[in-house]
């Protein structure tokens, strides 16, 4: 039987079975989230499965999945600039209301989504959105996995 790795998450990603991720940087990992009807929404997943909230690390961790978020969050703005002249800017959420385990939303936002919503979070969006089968990760985001990936690994520039 194959691992089902939605129910361990950073498990899988520590063991190299969560085919959602991207890359390991410094604190955690950067993965795909499982949904794409706003196309590069990505997640910080902290390496530390035991971590709940971003206060159960200790000081330098903190500042590490900090900086992973920067640089998470940076390499999505610059991939869907490039991809959609439509994308307008990211959201970077650190919410933990569902999930037990720290983790940190990267939504790219854009010009094309509807009026009710453009201005409003990203978790008011109509259910149905999130379960579509249209959006849902899969190999038609090759292109965009491939994308952040590089973008992840180019090496930062100052002042950049």
């Amino acid at each position: 039987m194959t691992e089902d790795w939605r129910r361990d998450r950073i498990g899988s990603a520590l063991r190299g079975t969560n085919p959602t991720v991207l890359r390991r940087l410094d604190a955690g990992f950067a993965v795909l989230g499982d949904v794409q009807f706003l196309p590069g929404y990505a997640v910080l997943l902290a390496d530390d499965p035991g971590a709940q909230r971003l206060t159960d690390l200790p000081r330098p961790r903190r500042a590490a999945f900090l900086a992973d978020l920067d640089r998470l969050g940076e390499a999505v703005e610059r991939v869907c600039g490039r991809l959609d002249p439509a994308f307008r800017r990211v959201n970077l959420e650190i919410v933990g209301n569902t999930d037990p385990f720290l983790h940190a939303h990267i939504w790219p936002r854009y010009a094309w989504e509807p009026a009710e919503h453009v201005a409003r979070p990203v978790w008011l969006y109509p259910r149905e959105r999130w379960s579509d089968p249209a959006t849902a990760l899969g190999p038609r985001h090759d292109v965009l996995r491939a994308a952040l990936t590089a973008e992840l690994d180019r090496p930062a520039q100052q002042g950049d």
